[in-house]
């Protein structure tokens, strides 16, 4: 019975493995909650950019949409104004998509932390439409919700000097 005990023990301190124990203030109380870190490799958050810049390639501006969270901010390359809502967000990307855009990295680095990752560098969008090229700096920052990586923050700007 003893036996029995200790490996369903284990069995459960395994399954935690990986969660992380958080307190957080909130006016004078302290709230505590578990949340379980999604395992995932720089070579997966390296994809997530092919996946979106893949969907940029369908001309859909609600399939992009789709691969940012609903509480999210895109700073585009080629708009001065922020996108904070869905209708934001598709109104940009149908005006960008009539070009037929695709991006290249250039260079990049990820950072991944307990349900979240950044990749932020340099890239190049061709504009097939234009044959005109975009050098820019961005950021991608994703956030795990259970089921999926989605895009919580995506800044793209112009690099400042064009060499």
């Amino acid at each position: 019975m003893k036996t029995i005990k200790i490996t369903i023990i284990s069995i459960m301190l395994a399954g935690f493995a990986g969660c992380a124990d958080n307190q957080v203030k909130h006016d004078a109380a302290v709230v505590t909650h578990n949340e379980c870190c999604k395992s995932v490799s720089e070579v997966e958050i390296a994809a997530l950019f092919d996946r979106w810049n893949q969907t940029l390639q369908d001309r859909d501006p609600k399939k992009i949409v789709a691969l940012y969270a609903e509480k999210s901010i895109l700073l585009p390359t080629v708009s001065n104004k922020p996108r904070l809502t869905i209708a934001e967000k598709e109104d940009y990307f149908q005006h960008f998509l009539e070009k037929y855009p695709s991006g290249k990295i250039e260079m990049r680095r990820i950072a991944i932390g307990c349900n979240m990752a950044v990749d932020s560098g340099l890239y190049t969008f061709t504009f097939a439409k234009t044959g005109e090229r975009v050098k820019a700096r961005y950021s991608f920052t994703y956030k795990w919700d259970g089921l999926k990586w989605l895009i919580v923050s995506h800044h793209s700007s112009v690099m400042p000097e064009i060499k």
